[in-house]
C-alpha cells in the first residue's frame, strides 16, 4: 500500500470534531485497533488550512497519541502524519478516497501566514 508523508510546517489545522472511538464494524460495534500495538483507534475532524484554501480531514490517531487539552476550534500539530489512497467496491459501485493517520496530535500554534 501507498504510503505518502505529509508536510504540515506551512498549514494551519483546528480541530472540528473532538476524538472518538474509530468503529471499525458498524454492525457489530467492533473497535478498530491497531495492529501492531493492539492500542485502540480515535479519530478526529480537522480542518487543513494552507495555500490560500481549506479542506476538512479526518485523522485516525492511536489513543495514546491523543494529547490533552483538545477543544473546539484549536489550532493542533499532528505527528508523523501520512496519507494512504485507498479503493473498495461496495454494491457494485466503486469508491475511492484518501485516509489520513497520525501518530500523535496536540495542541499548538497555528503557522503563520505567508506572503
Amino acid at each position: 500500500m501507498r504510503v505518502i508523508p505529509v508536510d504540515t510546517s506551512a498549514a494551519t489545522l483546528l480541530v472540528t470534531k473532538l476524538p472518538e472511538v474509530k468503529v471499525r464494524d458498524r454492525q457489530t460495534g467492533e473497535v478498530a485497533v491497531d495492529p501492531v500495538t493492539n492500542q485502540r483507534l480515535m479519530t478526529l475532524e480537522l480542518v487543513f488550512i494552507a495555500a490560500g484554501g481549506s479542506d476538512m480531514i479526518k485523522v485516525t490517531v492511536p489513543e495514546q497519541g491523543i494529547g490533552e487539552s483538545l477543544v473546539m476550534g484549536a489550532p493542533v500539530i499532528l505527528s508523523g502524519l501520512v496519507a494512504r489512497p485507498w479503493e473498495s467496491e461496495f454494491g457494485g459501485r466503486a469508491r475511492h478516497g484518501i485516509a489520513y493517520r497520525a501518530d500523535a496530535v496536540m495542541v499548538g500554534t497555528p503557522a503563520t501566514a505567508q506572503g
